[in-house]
Formats: C-alpha cells, sequence, structure tokens
C-alpha cells in the first residue's frame, strides 16, 4: 500500500508538470485522447478497413471486444484509483494540502483506472492495422522491394509509437490515469493483438459461434461481478467517487461505467456476426462487384456517412437498464450497417445502374 501511494504521488507530481508546461498544447492533448477512445475503432477505423480487407476488418472488431473485455476484468481486479479523485482521499499529503488538478470535460471517467482502456484499445487497434499493412510488404522478395519494406516497417511502427505515447500523455495529462496505469494498458493491448495474429478460426466463425462467445463474456463477467458483491466486494465503488469529485457534475457520463462498455462490445460483435452471416452480405461482398475499386470506394463513403448520423442518436440516461438495452441495439447496429446493410444497398444500386446502361 506504502509503495502504491508513492507511485501514485510520483504520477501526481507529473501530471502537475505537464498541466502546468503543456496548457499550450491542451487543445491538442485533448484531441489525441478522443483519438484514443475505443468508440472510434467501430466508428472510423472498422468501416475503413472492412471495405478495403474483410480479414483485417473483422480481426479488429474481435480484438477491440476482446481486448476491452480483458480491460474490465483487469480493472476489477486491480482496482485503480484515477487521479483527479485519488488526490482528494489520500493521506499521504501533510495537512490536508492536496495538490490541485486541473479536470476537463473528458476527465471524469467513472470506472477503475487501471489498465487504461483508452490506450490498451488504441494499441489493439493500431497494432492491428500496422502488422496488415506490413503484411503486404513482407512478401516483395528483391532487393530494392527488401529496402522498401524495411523503410516501411521504420516509418509504420514510428507512427505507431508516436501515437500510442501522445495517446498515454493526453490521458495523463487531463488527470484520468497515472503513467503506470497507460503504460501497462499499451502493452496488454498489444499482447491481445498479438494473440488475435494467431487465431484464424474468427474469420470462419459462424453466427452461433458469436452468439456462444457473446453469451460466455456477458455471463463470465456477470457471475465474476455477482460473486465478488456476495463477498461484499462492490467492483462499481469508483463510480460514486467519480461523482463525488468531479468538478462539473454535468461531466459525469453513464457511458462511461463499467457495464455499459460491456454492453456495448457486445453489441457490436452480436452485430459483426449477425452481418457476415447474413444473405446481404453474401451477395453484396462475395460477389463480382466487390473486386471493384468504384464499389468500395462508395461503401466507405455510405459507411462513414451512415454512421455520422448514428452519432446523432441520442440514448435516453434516465433508466439504466434502457440504456444498456438500447446501447446494445445501437451497438450492433454499426457493423451490421458497414457489413451488410451499406454493401447491399450499393451493390443493388450498382446492378440497377449496369442495367440501365445495357
Amino acid at each position: 500500500s506504502i509503495k502504491m501511494d508513492l507511485l501514485h504521488s510520483n504520477g501526481v507530481l507529473i501530471i502537475q508538470h505537464l498541466q502546468r508546461d503543456y496548457r499550450a498544447y491542451q487543445d491538442f492533448l485533448n484531441f489525441m485522447s478522443h483519438v484514443g477512445d475505443p468508440r472510434n475503432i467501430f466508428s472510423i477505423y472498422f468501416p475503413l478497413w472492412f471495405q478495403l480487407n474483410q480479414v483485417v476488418g473483422t480481426k479488429m472488431i474481435w480484438v477491440a471486444v476482446i481486448g476491452d473485455w480483458f480491460n474490465l476484468i483487469f480493472k476489477w481486479i486491480l482496482f485503480g484509483h484515477r487521479p483527479y479523485w485519488w488526490v482528494q482521499e489520500t493521506m499521504i499529503y501533510p495537512n490536508q494540502s492536496s495538490p490541485c488538478l486541473q479536470q476537463f470535460p473528458i476527465t471524469c471517467e467513472t470506472g477503475p483506472g487501471s489498465p487504461s482502456g483508452h490506450a490498451m484499445g488504441s494499441s489493439c487497434v493500431w497494432y492491428v492495422m500496422v502488422t496488415a499493412a506490413l503484411s503486404y510488404t513482407v512478401r516483395w522478395k528483391d532487393k530494392s522491394a527488401v529496402t522498401l519494406h524495411r523503410l516501411t516497417w521504420s516509418f509504420l511502427w514510428s507512427i505507431f509509437w508516436i501515437i500510442q505515447i501522445s495517446v498515454c500523455i493526453s490521458r495523463v495529462f487531463i488527470a484520468t490515469h497515472f503513467p503506470h496505469q497507460v503504460i501497462i494498458g499499451v502493452f496488454a493491448g498489444i499482447l491481445v493483438a498479438e494473440a488475435f495474429e494467431h487465431t484464424p478460426a474468427i474469420q470462419t466463425a459462424s453466427l452461433r459461434m458469436y452468439i456462444k462467445t457473446n453469451l460466455f463474456l456477458f455471463i463470465f463477467a456477470l457471475g465474476f461481478y455477482l460473486v465478488l458483491k456476495l463477498l461484499d466486494i462492490d467492483l462499481l465503488w469508483s463510480v460514486p467517487k467519480a461523482k463525488k469529485w468531479c468538478a462539473n457534475p454535468d461531466w459525469i457520463n453513464i457511458d462511461t461505467t463499467p457495464f455499459a462498455g460491456l454492453v456495448r462490445n457486445l453489441g457490436a460483435l452480436f452485430g459483426l456476426g449477425l452481418g457476415i452471416n447474413s444473405e446481404m452480405f453474401i451477395t453484396s461482398c462475395k460477389g463480382k462487384n466487390s473486386c471493384k475499386l468504384n464499389f468500395r470506394i462508395l461503401c466507405i463513403a455510405a459507411s462513414l456517412t451512415t454512421l455520422q448520423l448514428y452519432n446523432l442518436i441520442k440514448i435516453p440516461t434516465h433508466t439504466e437498464y434502457l440504456f444498456y438495452i438500447l446501447s446494445f441495439c445501437k451497438s450492433a447496429a454499426v457493423p451490421l450497417t458497414v457489413v451488410a446493410l451499406v454493401p447491399y444497398c450499393v451493390h443493388s444500386l450498382m446492378r440497377t445502374t449496369e442495367k440501365k446502361l445495357n
């Protein structure tokens, strides 16, 4: 406990240093925190990659969902505090002179702090994207191509680490995480992504397998929560702390609670399974149009536009259980739209146009 308090106090010093010396970069660091938001995986990265390479897009959803599920379990096991409330409650500072940490609208996360979900999600998805991009160049055999591959390898991994470091610094800057929490998150995300590099079975998974996986993830998480609750261990201990010490009550969002993330991810995985195993996907993405560049570009543009419209749909938060149900449905609609609905509509439109031209 003493060692952890010292680790936390050193982390607070780093946060104070960042907030004092990097105030000019506040907008950039806040932006990088948004870049690391796991929700961007479903609304931006996945629509792009799935239309370019269905194998990579499918892997991206699996990595994001399983990685975030592990993140939830680790948070419940590690009981990590967040800086913005820890400084208010710790007795390590003399005369109750706790440091003053600036808060922002995205500071008041309600779940435990270790490991960082943003850092873990960001490293997961960017690891998948970098390894996927490099897989195209690793097959080059001639000497000039090998040199180009090495340059590409260095460039992409440099980009990867620049983004991860920026996301980590941004999460520490806004006093949402201690430095050790974001470091753990980055390497945990890489481990999860690397594990799926050797799991080809997800590419041929049936809808039944998707449902079984969803049920397992949900039952395990819920069972883990209920068992510890019977032992008088409250896994939602962080929520009242967040509500108590957040500088602005309007910054508290139910979307950041542990179960909200679980429901959102289960919905996304179910929607992917439903989409990939649908007739619309087979008709549109397995036909001759799937090889055409204009088909893929239209699918990307239509998917991104539709998902931005989805973001305008605000789920009511006054009833917690209703919020979880609607959140599941909305999350399931995202991959279902990208995988099946949009490609089928584009396919039908192109077929109709070709018939008119003929």
